[in-house]
Parts: structure tokens; C-alpha cells; sequence
């Protein structure tokens, strides 16, 4: 767990282990062909099943990672005396508020091997951003969130996500804008009493 440092949304081991290990994995049994003919069908099919496993890979990777320290981030701040008065998973990240201490904890999907813990009187604004977009009967949106300021850096923290545009009087829509003020009032609140 890191506290009080900068907020990272990107980790430089996710990074790595998402990226550019797949990368290598695939090109070593491609290089391996090319070097050792009399084996290439074999090292070929090696290469395209190692592709397949990465495709996946980069799409569902995240996705798994993010869960399991998701699981395991409720022990560690417990032990950490860290009070969990509010949590939000999100599809991207996690945040939980610790109104008695004035604390807010992070996960990103990017960087889920270090938890961060940041005094909340750094944020220096928090606001609900519903997506609106359009016109008349045109307005609407696919994605509704709540979004802060902490250290200088946006986080935007996803309530609501379609691939689709809904209405504004939609229920998803209004369901997810509840959420985020609901979100921006809690982290608000756990402002001042930490201050």
C-alpha cells in the first residue's frame, strides 16, 4: 500500500505483464521457427496458439487481476486500521472512503498491485458528469460519472456505461446520476471531517 505519494492510474508492472510479456511470449516460438526450419510447423502452431491466449489475454487480463485484488483489498485495509465507510467498484477502478479519518483508498485497472491511500484533503473538487449530449429529443448518454480531483489529477469514476446512447429521463440514466451524487456527497463529506 502506498500513502500520501503521487496517484498512479498506470502501473509500470501491469504494464509490463499486460503488454509486453505476451509479446515476447509469441515472438520467441516465431523467432524460434525462423531459426530452426526443420521445426517451423511445429514452433508455428506454438506461436498461434500462444496468439490466441494473449488476444484473450489483453481483452479479459484486466478484468480477472482487477477482481482478485479486489477480494484482497478489503483484508488489507482492514488490517491497515483503515475504516471502509463507502466503497464503489466501478468497471475500471475501486474507491473506498474512510469518512472517520478523512481517507480515500484507490485500485485502478491499470495498476492493481499497489493500493493507494490518499488524505482527502487533497482533492480539490469533486462533481457528477452525466454524458449529456445533444439536443431536444437527441439528449442523451452512455456514460454517467463521478469525477474528483485529487494531487492535480482527474479521476473519473464510471456509474453508468452503455454502448448505446439512453435518454436522459431513462432509468439506467437517472439510476447512474443518483449514484455519482450520492458518491460526490459522501467524498465531500469525508473532506470535511478530515480536515
Amino acid at each position: 500500500m502506498q500513502y500520501n505519494q503521487k496517484i498512479k492510474k498506470v502501473g509500470g508492472a501491469f504494464l509490463l505483464l499486460y503488454l509486453i510479456v505476451p509479446i515476447v511470449v509469441v515472438a520467441v516460438p516465431v523467432i524460434l521457427s525462423l531459426l530452426l526450419p526443420e521445426m517451423e510447423g511445429t514452433f508455428a502452431g506454438c506461436a498461434a496458439l500462444l496468439a490466441i491466449i494473449s488476444f484473450f489475454w489483453w481483452i479479459l487480463g484486466w478484468k480477472l487481476v482487477l477482481g482478485i485484488k479486489r477480494k484482497s483489498m478489503a483484508k488489507k485495509l482492514d488490517e491497515a486500521g483503515f475504516v471502509r465507510n463507502h466503497t464503489f467498484n466501478s468497471d475500471t477502478s475501486t474507491i473506498v472512503i474512510d469518512a472517520q479519518h478523512g481517507d480515500m483508498a484507490l485500485l485502478f485497472c491499470f495498476n492493481p498491485f499497489v493500493i493507494q491511500i490518499a488524505s482527502m484533503k487533497k482533492i480539490t473538487r469533486a462533481w457528477v458528469d452525466d454524458g449529456a449530449h445533444g439536443s431536444g429529443f437527441m439528449r442523451g448518454s452512455s456514460c454517467v460519472r463521478f469525477c474528483f480531483e485529487l494531487d492535480g489529477i482527474v479521476i473519473k469514476v464510471n456509474t453508468f456505461t452503455s454502448n448505446k446512447r439512453w435518454r436522459m429521463d431513462s432509468n439506467y440514466i437517472l439510476t447512474g446520476i443518483s449514484k455519482a451524487d450520492m458518491m460526490v456527497n459522501e467524498i465531500n463529506k469525508a473532506k470535511q471531517a478530515g480536515q
